[in-house]
């Protein structure tokens, strides 16, 4: 595999994690809020891949931000549903956390980029 971004790399592999979990969901839960996560995760995996290669990073990152606190949320959804062990959760969590202080300091890198122009 090549080379990757760290955050590149931990959303590749939250998705590789997260997704059978999903898949595993009871078929009402499955397909409402299983099957956005899944695409959100993709979605985010995708951006992430595409903004890499973006002269102009800031907005996009920002955008992707915004989706990651949308994953928090409906992570948090699937433990109040008890359909996530607490182990689980705080596992999930943990990478969701991890994925979003790298974005922090890629949008604070960026963010003094701008400004130093």
């Amino acid at each position: 595999m090549p080379t990757n971004l760290p955050i590149v790399q931990k959303t590749y592999d939250l998705v590789k994690w997260y997704v059978p979990v999903l898949n595993k969901l009871p078929k009402d839960h499955k397909f409402a809020l299983g099957d956005r996560i899944t695409t959100n995760l993709y979605t985010l995996l995708e951006g992430l891949i595409q903004v890499r290669f973006r002269r102009e990073k800031l907005s996009q990152l920002r955008q992707l931000n915004v989706q990651l606190e949308v994953l928090r949320h409906q992570t948090r959804l699937l433990l109040d549903f008890e359909l996530l062990s607490t182990r689980r959760y705080e596992y999930v969590s943990q990478r969701i956390n991890g994925i979003g202080m790298e974005m922090g300091g890629w949008i604070k890198q960026q963010n003094s980029d701008v400004g130093s122009q």
